[in-house]
């Protein structure tokens, strides 16, 4: 299940679009979204933190920060078509 949750996290694919080999979509879903609500993810990340901290395989020094950016038009902001006069 790791496995298909991971595949569309990563893809950013719908969940309809998990490949067969994953098994039904409708199960990844189901625990996807269980273990979302349950913090079954979070404790998961908490103990391998912990593990590679103790290991010293973490860098506290470093953070990093993941953003995407897309660009929408004028008109999707409420801008009047047209642009600008001077």
């Amino acid at each position: 299940m790791l496995n298909a949750i991971f595949y569309i996290l990563c893809s950013g694919a719908s969940w309809r679009d998990l490949p067969e080999r994953y098994g039904p979509w409708q199960t990844a879903y189901h625990w996807f979204n269980s273990w979302s609500k349950d913090t079954t993810f979070d404790r998961i990340l908490e103990k391998l933190q912990v593990r590679l901290n103790e290991k010293g395989l973490v860098d506290l020094d470093s953070w990093y920060l993941d953003s995407t950016h897309v660009r929408a038009s004028r008109a999707a902001a409420g801008a009047k078509k047209g642009g600008l006069k001077r």
